[in-house]
């Protein structure tokens, strides 16, 4: 019978892969299962690959006989793969497969697809929560709720927070995540520009402006949300002299990637209160360094939401994920094309 390893987390646990694989083909494969300690235990670097969990000796083992696999995060490099030379498809689900070692897979034969877009309700809704929380200036509320002071000032006007009718929202990129934001805040009475090269001609006209320079974004929001791809030409979009563009008291959410802000500039613009406050579910480095001057700032007092990258966590992901690898196997075997290939090889029906 043929072996198709689910190698799961806590997050995307073992068990919910093995279930919509025994659903996509019931009875016809084995399914032995390995679970990582992620997120747990962070993730990092295994040899050659990024954001893995677990060692290379312990999934080879579990691979043993596998002719797929369907995980999240295992450390799919090259020296697993050539330990395991009956590895003919690997189904990564997440939009972002840096556990694998794509080009090593290319030239092994070994075809690999992914699940994109499986997050994007989940990081949106964040993204939108995030931007409440900032500018009605819960987490303050409720903090003093929690000391059990009953902060009357913050109904004065120099202390409430704003509404999102009638703000102008700026998005950079309008992805499966800021598309979704763009329509949430559209619908909420919200102006919302867009700025993003890839967004087909005429996307989002019926929610959303399109400007056509990362210029326009920061000079005409109340808010700005991050939303774009981590490349070398994103990296730090958001940085001195981008922030120095803003509005006096503009607000910057951040449920993307950390790489695209330059956090010391934030830290510095706050402190100087130019920026009005920030929100944050990305860093650039994970765990994070809670000496860092952000958090410093969001100890004094100043607005700083921040969360420790959940954005894309959710029931409905984890069910998605799965279920998206699941039929990604049910392809492979059955010999038809990926949903969402990432190497394609030679397909022949193996059921």
């Amino acid at each position: 019978m043929i072996r198709v390893l689910a190698a799961g987390d806590r997050f995307i646990r073992a068990s919910l892969l093995r279930a919509e694989l025994d659903r996509s083909l019931p009875g016809a494969i084995e399914v032995p299962e390995i679970e990582f300690a992620w997120p747990d235990v962070p993730f990092g670097r295994v040899a050659e690959v990024d954001e893995a969990a677990g060692s290379e000796d312990e999934l080879i083992a579990a691979l043993a006989g596998a002719t797929a696999i369907v995980t999240q995060l295992a450390p799919l490099t090259a020296r697993v793969m050539d330990a395991v030379p009956e590895l003919r498809f690997i189904a990564v689900s997440r939009g972002g497969p840096t556990n694998v070692n794509v080009e090593a897979a290319r030239a092994r034969g070994i075809q690999v697809a992914n699940v994109p877009g499986r997050n994007g309700v989940a990081t949106a809704e964040m993204t939108i929560g995030l931007a409440l929380a900032l500018m009605r200036r819960i987490p303050a509320a409720h903090e003093s709720m929690m000391a059990r002071t009953w902060r009357g000032d913050l109904y004065r006007s120099d202390a409430v927070g704003r509404e999102v009718a009638g703000s102008v929202i700026g998005l950079l990129g309008a992805g499966a995540v800021g598309s979704h934001v763009a329509r949430a805040f559209a619908a909420m009475g919200a102006h919302v520009v867009v700025f993003d090269p890839y967004l087909p001609a005429g996307a989002l006209d019926a929610v959303a402006e399109r400007v056509d320079s990362i210029e326009d974004v920061f000079t005409r929001s109340d808010l700005v949300s991050v939303h774009a791809r981590l490349t070398p030409d994103t990296a730090h979009m958001v940085n001195a002299d981008t922030l120095a563009r803003m509005r006096p008291g503009a607000l910057l959410v951040n449920a993307a990637r950390g790489g695209l802000v330059d956090y010391d500039a934030v830290a510095e613009s706050l402190q100087h209160g130019h920026l009005g406050g920030a929100a944050f579910d990305v860093y650039p480095e994970e765990p994070v360094d809670f000496d860092h001057a952000l958090f410093r700032l969001a100890h004094e007092g100043k607005d700083v939401v921040v969360t420790p990258h959940i954005a894309g966590a959710s029931q409905e992901t984890a069910v998605r994920a799965a279920r998206g690898v699941a039929e990604e196997v049910r392809r492979f075997l059955h010999g038809e094309d990926a949903r969402n290939p990432l190497v394609n090889g030679t397909r022949a029906a193996l059921l």
